[in-house]
């Protein structure tokens, strides 16, 4: 260590997060605002989660989405008519189902991803090797940290 203590490190790790989190947000009110979706942005976080999840009950996808179930109803029936989710018995209770993303739900997920870094790349235009090095590395410790397979209970 460099003369800090552990807990100096630890709240200096916290305001970074809170501005991380702050900065993820105004990037993303920005980007709705640059691209012009057809789509409500629930449809696309609905579908990004169940690709991290895997397939899920409906009630535990809207408690990871923080929506009620009647509105994951209605969000999975529109995904289901458009033929991005698909609705299987659940391998552990055949008298339930599980919603589970399809191919063509991954393919619209991924072109409107692409969309929308088109959209948002005359911001970052310019950008040194170095500083886009920094966004990488910062997805990668973003990403293993909060991966699913971590849980939600912190180290």
């Amino acid at each position: 260590m460099t003369g800090r203590s552990r807990e100096e490190n630890d709240r200096e790790t916290e305001v970074l997060i809170g501005e991380l989190v702050s900065s993820a947000h105004r990037l993303t009110r920005l980007a709705a605002q640059a691209l012009v979706d057809p789509q409500n942005p629930a449809v696309w976080r609905t579908i990004s989660a169940l690709r991290s999840l895997g397939p899920t009950r409906l009630g535990e996808l809207a408690r990871q989405s923080r929506v009620t179930q009647p509105t994951m109803t209605k969000i999975v029936q529109h995904l289901v008519e458009m033929g991005w989710v698909t609705r299987v018995s659940d391998p552990d209770d055949a008298r339930a189902q599980v919603l589970d993303v399809t191919e063509s739900g991954i393919e619209a997920l991924g072109e409107w991803r692409s969309a929308l870094a088109r959209s948002l790349a005359p911001y970052f235009a310019g950008l040194s090797r170095d500083d886009a090095q920094v966004i990488a590395r910062t997805l990668e410790i973003v990403n293993e940290r909060t991966s699913v397979d971590r849980g939600t209970t912190p180290r």
